[in-house]
């Protein structure tokens, strides 16, 4: 499978990262509430790409669809 098949690492939001993973916000936020020290705080609303780097290590990058 190549990497065009893959979200591309750049800046998310809470949801959009959430849908990503097919799972509700509440439940996305949840998962990630074990790593909030290693990724950090939000840059505003987005998470930035060293951020969802460290997400997507966790959990896979997700393909699109």
């Amino acid at each position: 499978m190549s990497n065009s098949n893959k979200v591309p690492m750049r800046p998310y939001t809470l949801s959009e990262l959430s849908r990503f993973y097919g799972k509700d916000l509440r439940t996305f936020k949840k998962w990630i509430a074990p790593l909030e020290d290693e990724i950090g705080e939000k840059d505003g609303r987005k998470f930035n790409v060293k951020q969802v780097k460290i997400i997507f290590g966790y959990f896979g990058q997700p393909e699109l669809e």
